[in-house]
Formats: C-alpha cells, sequence, structure tokens
C-alpha cells in the first residue's frame, strides 16, 4: 500500500491506506451528510438529533445545578440554548460570502451532495439542525426523567457531585 495523489499531485489530496480502505469509505459515506438520496433538512434533522441527544448530559450532570432538583431543566434548556447557537452560526455560514462551497470528489468521498452546498440547501440543512437538536435534547431529558433511569442518575449524580 502506497500514497498516491487522487487528481494533481500540487493539490495535496492524497489516498492514503486510512483514508481510502474500505471500511473507512464505507463509514463516511453512511453519516447522514454524505449519504444518498437525503433532503438537506433530513440531513440536519439527523445530526440534530445528534448533537441535541448527546448535549442534555454534560449540562445536566456535570453543570452548575447537578445537585439540585432543577439539574434535569437546566440542562435541557442549556442543552436547547446551544443548540439554538450552533443553529446560528450554520446560518451566519450558509449566508455569509458567496454560501458554502462544493467539496469535490476525492478518495473517501464518492459522490458528495451538490443539493446540501446552495444557500437554500444550507437554509434547510441548519432549520432541520434546529428542530433535531431540540428534538434530542427534550428526548433524552424524558429517558432521564423515568424511573428506570433514575438509579443511573443517582451514581453519575454523585460521582460529580460538591463534597
Amino acid at each position: 500500500m502506497t500514497v498516491t495523489p487522487v487528481a494533481d499531485p500540487t493539490v495535496g489530496n492524497l489516498a492514503t491506506p486510512v483514508n481510502s480502505s474500505y471500511f473507512t469509505k464505507a463509514f463516511l459515506n453512511a453519516l447522514p451528510a454524505y449519504r444518498p438520496s437525503l433532503s438537506p433538512n433530513r440531513r440536519g434533522l439527523e445530526v440534530g438529533m445528534a448533537h441535541g441527544y448527546f448535549l442534555y448530559g454534560p449540562f445536566a450532570y456535570t453543570g452548575p445545578l447537578r445537585a439540585t432538583e432543577f439539574a434535569s431543566t437546566a440542562g435541557l434548556l442549556a442543552a436547547i440554548g446551544l443548540v439554538s447557537i450552533l443553529t446560528i452560526c450554520l446560518s451566519i455560514y450558509g449566508t455569509a460570502g458567496s454560501g458554502p462551497s462544493v467539496q469535490p470528489a476525492d478518495a473517501t468521498i464518492d459522490n458528495p451532495p451538490a443539493d446540501l452546498f446552495t444557500k437554500a440547501g444550507w437554509a434547510e440543512f441548519a432549520s432541520g439542525f434546529w428542530l433535531g437538536g431540540c428534538g434530542g435534547a427534550a428526548f433524552a431529558w424524558f429517558l432521564c426523567s423515568t424511573a428506570i433511569q433514575s438509579p443511573l442518575a443517582n451514581i453519575a449524580g454523585g460521582v460529580w457531585s460538591v463534597g
């Protein structure tokens, strides 16, 4: 296995054993950003759900209100607030200048989605990201407030509690 240029050797786009392996290609092409036949809104919805779901925990269990009865609500509101800030950043990125540039095909991504990299597509992605992020945070809040999960939350809360 050697390192070879994908097209023009002066560009620096190289095919290495890591980025051109079957596993790496299959993994990256299965992500919502590169999966074929998804609308930009659906791509944003899937990415937002994952971000909102995973942002809830750090805010709820390690945040400043972790030892109070308001920890779960504070975690939910903080996660929704951060998702809103990230959505504003996505919107600014999509509207600044000439908009997002289309990624050329390379050794890893065979067919990057062209509809995502327009101003309208990026706006749809950002709105889907916000909706998915808020929904993912609300789903994590719901799961963490069930009776089955409360003993685990007490253990995790005790690890990071202030003496």
